[in-house]
């Protein structure tokens, strides 16, 4: 049985259903993870994420190397047990925040040295004790040590970036063929950053290597929308048929209609509870900023016919009033609106295209979406 099963083409676009088996369930895919960076998303808890539909959630070895660290997790029985989640998890080996560090790391052959941005003491990452933290964690999809270069950047640097991050995705491959066989499985990332000859030389050569799929990195990092968009399609398309294809960071509901119309299956992104604790709610006829003033008596729910607890029993006003008031509560009640919004758009857009009508279901969707977007109190 293979690790992702391709289940339906949409016959009108690029997009694409299928199936992820993992240790921990089997995820249904075009899908959407939440960001749990430090164990948790924030302000909810696993059972509210269950509840709200999530089967996968994405969290990242960086963070969770520094704090709480490996013999604590080790302790708990690995990080489902650890954060009391059932589901599937996916982790970011944390490269995008080392080589964030900037004036904190060095980058060598070997791997990268850093220090904490915490209490700042020294540490090592090299491609084989990052599989091995993940392994530990017990991750069902783990991501190899990269270079993450941001927008923009030199070509015979990035060159160089390329060169060293497939360097390290065949040594990441090699440790982690020597782990726990069958629990869990190892994504290349695709880097180069906008040059599609080093995009293409990136990809092609990942995929001789055989890994269980392919991420899009270095996306998302500085450059003009259009700009992201066009190398996501670019680099999409050169990626094997047959393999899970997941682009990092990118996920407002726009962008991930976009690039599932080329052909991606994963997505993960901050924006659900990041704008949640701005007090902006997502719903299908757009944004809503609830702190503002036409909701001071508006008793109805965010959005009408959303099944969400947040919905089904309180008000845009009572809502306003928590965040005017400075209760906590309030970011509760919007990130769980926001995440089963999340959870229901790729739940839809999984059904459009089992019936081939994906290309109607995002136009109609985007115009819906913008135009009432144009106007933030709805």
């Amino acid at each position: 049985m293979g690790f992702f099963t391709l289940l339906h083409e949409d016959k009108n676009s690029g997009a694409r259903r299928g199936e992820i088996r993992t240790a921990h369930g089997t995820v249904q895919t075009p899908v959407f993870m939440p960001v749990a960076t430090q164990a948790a998303v924030k302000t909810l808890s696993s059972q509210e994420l269950s509840d709200s539909g999530i089967e996968m959630i994405i969290s990242n070895a960086y963070h969770l190397f520094l704090r709480p660290g490996a013999e604590i997790i080790k302790k708990a029985g690995g990080l489902h047990r650890f954060m009391g989640w059932d589901g599937a998890i996916t982790t970011d080996s944390g490269g995008f925040q080392v080589f964030s560090l900037a004036e904190l790391r060095k980058i060598k052959k070997e791997g990268v040295e850093f220090r904490s941005h915490i209490d700042g003491t020294l540490h090592f990452f090299t491609p084989e004790n990052v599989v091995d933290f993940q392994l530990l964690l017990g991750s069902d999809i783990i991501m190899p040590l990269d270079e993450c270069v941001h927008y923009p950047a030199e070509k015979n640097y990035v060159k160089n970036s390329v060169d060293l991050t497939l360097d390290w995705a065949k040594r990441s491959l090699e440790r982690s063929r020597a782990g726990v066989s069958g629990s869990h499985s190892l994504f290349g990332i695709v880097q180069g950053g906008t040059y599609h000859d080093l995009r293409k030389e990136c990809a092609e050569r990942l995929a001789g290597m055989g890994m269980d799929g392919y991420a899009l990195g270095g996306i998302g990092v500085g450059e003009p929308r259009e700009l992201l968009e066009e190398i996501a399609e670019f680099t999409a398309a050169l990626l094997p048929r047959d393999k899970v294809r997941y682009l990092m960071g990118v996920g407002t509901p726009v962008d991930m209609l976009n690039a599932i119309s080329n052909g991606i299956d994963m997505f993960d992104c901050v924006v659900p509870t990041r704008n949640a604790r701005n007090g902006q709610a997502l719903t299908f006829k757009g944004e809503l900023q609830l702190r503002n003033a036409p909701f001071k008596d508006d008793l109805g729910p965010i959005d009408e016919g959303c099944g969400c607890p947040a919905c089904k029993h309180y008000t845009r006003a009572y809502i306003r009033h928590l965040i005017n008031t400075g209760e906590l509560f309030a970011l509760r009640l919007i990130s769980l609106h926001n995440i089963y919004f999340y959870s229901k758009f790729m739940s839809m857009a999984r059904e459009a295209i089992m019936s081939d009508r994906f290309h109607e279901f995002k136009k109609d969707f985007v115009a819906g979406f913008t135009a009432a977007g144009k106007n933030k109190t709805n």
